[in-house]
Order: C-alpha cells, then structure tokens, then sequence
C-alpha cells in the first residue's frame, strides 16, 4: 500500500467521497482551498475531485489497515455507512464498517469528527437500517477526546429518483410510506453545506447531535402533485404499495432479502411516528432548498430518460 504524504495540519478526510453527500462536502472544501483527502474505492469516480485539486486514497472502508492509513494526520473527518443494498446481512455489515472506522479515528489522534446518521436514530429498534446508525452512534461516542457531531437529516429529497422509471412506466408514483403523513424533507445539497462548514469550522465541542429538516415538512402526496406538475403530468397520483408487494420488488431490484426486510421495518415504523424529529423545527435544523425549487432536478432526469428511450 502506497504511503500516505501529509499535506498539512489542516487536512480533512472525506469518507464516501464519491457518493451523492461526500462529493458535494469535498467540492466545498476544495472551493475553500484546504487540503483534502477524498476516500473512495474507485480512482475513476474521484478523478473528478483530483483534478480539482483533492487527494485521492483508494480503499475500501472494510480494511482496517486502509482506514487507519486514510486517516493518518487528518485535523477532520467526515464518516457515513455507505448504502450495500446486497448484503445478506445489512445489520452486520455496518456493525463491521462502524468497528473499523472507530478503531481508525482512536488510532489516527483525529480530534475533529462529523458523522452522517439519520433521523430517527435516537431509536435502537424498530427502524431498520436506521437503528444500525444508532448502534454506530453509540460506538463512536465513546471514543475519548474526539469532538463529535451526528448530523440527522431528515427524508432525501433525492429519493424521489428512484421512483421515475415507476412513474413512467405505471404512470404512478408509491411505496410502501404513506402518502398522507407529511414529513420534513431535505436536498443533499444542504447536508452538504452543513456537513462542509462544521468541517472547516470546527466550531463543536465534545459530542452533539443535529438534525437537519429541510425547509417544511411536506406529505408524499404534495411532493407528487409538485413534482407531477414540472413532469407535465397535472394528475400524478401518489400511491402506497403494500409491504409485501413493496418487499418483492425491491428484491427484484437487485436487493437481498435481508435489506429487503430491514426496508419494510424502516416503512412500518416511519408509518407508525418512530422517526419523529426530537429537536423540533428551529433556525438551526431548518435548510433553505425548497421541494418546489428541487424539483427541477427530477424533472431534468425524467425528461432526459424519457429521450433516452425515444
């Protein structure tokens, strides 16, 4: 394994570089002009970030020896469980990559961590993968000598993508969530922003929790007619699928039947109130990008699919 050159004192890692949230906060970063190590699997999909002037480590977050080297003389760091929607056994898988990057940050002296978790994650059941990031949560807070944020956010706005092809193919949009409970909702851009200033900042202090709740709360119902409105698609409706149904066709999207499962437990409990903000909505948890301006990013990817396919 090549060895790490340390930049300066002032070095930020970003885990999940090359994913949705990590490449925004790098891009941040790299517009601050600090140093930045980009941590992702594939040279290819950091190429981008490189260019712009970040350092690249690639390797992968079940290595321990990678970990501890990714982070070596790093000032900040941010964590995520990136998403293995094929694990036959999702729950262990992030039992095994929260080990390994609590056992890096203990070992590499990283003083500075911001954590990406969930709301909901107060709750160690009932919530799916969600309670995997309690479980991470607890372990990362009993690291000593760590200054330690958990962000929260709220529902992805860019969720919405997945359910395109569905709308274009059944003319619908569902899953299994309800349509009527509205929720608050959040574009990945605004973790992003605030995920890259606590980095940069370094302004927290011991170990804190925030959550991250979008501009309002909103149901899937509205989001649909919003979204069915920049589609040219007045009329959308939004529909809840069953459980089962819901659970058979994630499988037949290339889920296993465990992230299938632990899917449907997340949907029965979001149903049920389990992933109730705990902070309330306040100028803190609150974020500027509306669905009605978001918005016309789906529309921009379902119109270029739908040319794709004529």
């Amino acid at each position: 394994m090549k060895e790490v050159v340390i930049m300066s004192s002032e070095l930020i890692v970003v885990t999940g570089a090359s994913g949705n949230i990590g490449k925004k906060i790098s891009r941040i970063v790299l517009s601050r002009k600090k140093n930045i190590r980009v941590v992702g699997r594939s040279a290819e999909k950091l190429k981008s970030l490189v260019q712009e002037g970040a350092e690249a480590f690639i390797g992968s977050l079940e290595n321990p020896g990678e970990m501890a080297q990714a982070f070596k003389g790093a000032s900040a760091v941010f964590t995520m469980i990136p998403p293995n929607y094929a694990s036959p056994d999702f729950r262990a898988y992030q039992n095994r990559i929260s080990e390994i990057l609590t056992q890096a940050i203990q070992g590499s002296g990283v003083k500075y961590v911001v954590n990406l978790s969930s709301i909901g994650a107060h709750r160690p059941d009932r919530l799916g993968p969600i309670s995997g990031l309690y479980d991470h949560e607890q372990r990362l807070s009993k690291l000593l000598g760590v200054n330690l944020l958990h962000l929260r956010p709220a529902y992805f706005m860019e969720n919405q993508l997945t359910s395109l092809n569905l709308i274009r193919q059944m003319g619908v949009n569902g899953s299994a969530f309800r349509g009527d409970m509205a929720i608050p909702m959040i574009a990945t851009a605004d973790i992003a922003r605030v995920a890259a200033e606590a980095l940069l900042q370094r302004g927290f202090q011991g170990q804190s929790v925030q959550e991250l709740l979008g501009p309002r709360d909103l149901s899937l119902q509205e989001a649909t007619t919003i979204l069915g409105r920049a589609i040219g698609k007045p009329d959308l409706k939004y529909v809840q699928f069953s459980y089962e149904d819901t659970q058979k066709a994630l499988v037949g999207m290339g889920f296993s039947a465990d992230m299938a499962r632990l899917f449907i437990e997340m949907s029965r409990g979001s149903n049920k109130g389990l992933m109730k903000p705990t902070q309330g909505r306040t100028a803190k948890t609150t974020t500027p990008t509306p669905f009605e301006e978001f918005v016309k990013v789906l529309a921009d990817a379902y119109n270029a699919a739908s040319v794709a396919v004529h």
